[in-house]
């Protein structure tokens, strides 16, 4: 991963629209027979997938399809808009129903939390993006759109059913940035994250005698035990706080909360 950020929407936003919701002009036919949009796209997800979104050049992407520079911009204007296309193309909603759970509001939320740990961990380079302003193309509203369909009979008005995905959102994305920072320190240090850990036992052992740090040293030795899974524990714990906000606003209106499986 790089230290740089890109920035979603920073191209040429009408043309961009006009890519992802194929309304725009088309292409003449470039000297490279087979050459498409969608090549495009997925050559340029791989290469980022592979090597970080550092390594995505309009020039990289030509090499990878076996044309020249020149032929890729009768498909797209630039690398701004190639990565608002990227975003979108690997924002695509599962067409499978059953990834959605039960059908509860909490089964859609907790299968949407872990879908986007997945997504994350697949294409690390996401992190390198700032999407606060997002270019919305048809596959972040089918997904949105399949959210919000199950998430509606929690009885919370519009804005706090958008608020309660952007929670779990913000949460799953500082999730796996701790995760894919973990893995890239242990793939450039050369070191495993249990000799890392033991390579600073000895000093730690002495300052937790030392009678500093007393509730540090009274915690239980499976405390830092790395078969914890925290992900799960704080996703859970946000849908736990969002059940009791649902049972609040349900006895307020006289009406019973969602049922939820037992």
């Amino acid at each position: 991963m790089t230290s740089g950020t890109e920035r979603s929407g920073s191209g040429d936003i009408a043309r961009t629209l006009e890519l992802l919701w194929d309304t725009g002009r088309r292409p003449s036919r470039g000297p490279k027979p087979g050459l498409s949009l969608e090549r495009i796209v997925e050559a340029a997800v791989g290469v980022a997938d592979r090597d970080g979104l550092g390594a995505v050049s309009m020039r990289r992407i030509a090499t990878e399809l076996g044309t020249g520079t020149m032929s890729l911009y009768r498909y797209v204007p630039g690398k701004a808009e190639l990565l608002d296309l990227m975003l979108d193309r690997v924002q695509r909603p599962s067409a499978d129903e059953t990834d959605f759970g039960d059908g509860t509001w909490r089964a859609a939320l907790e299968a949407m939390g872990r879908a986007t740990l997945a997504l994350y961990r697949r294409h690390p380079w996401l992190l390198e993006v700032n999407q606060s302003r997002p270019i919305l193309g048809p596959s972040a509203l089918d997904g949105m759109e399949k959210v919000l369909a199950r998430i509606k009979p929690m009885g919370l008005s519009d804005p706090e059913l958008l608020s309660a995905i952007v929670a779990i959102d913000g949460y799953v994305v500082g999730a796996a940035r701790t995760q894919v920072y973990q893995e890239e320190a242990e793939r450039t240090s050369g070191l495993t994250d249990t000799q890392f850990w033991e390579a600073q036992q000895p000093a730690l052992e002495k300052v937790m005698t030392s009678g500093r740090y007393p509730v540090l040293a009274s915690l239980s030795e499976d405390t830092f035990d790395p078969g914890f899974d925290h992900f799960e524990f704080g996703l859970q714990r946000i849908l736990d706080g969002l059940e009791v906000l649902v049972a609040a606003r349900g006895a307020a209106d006289g009406s019973a909360p969602p049922e939820q499986p037992s």
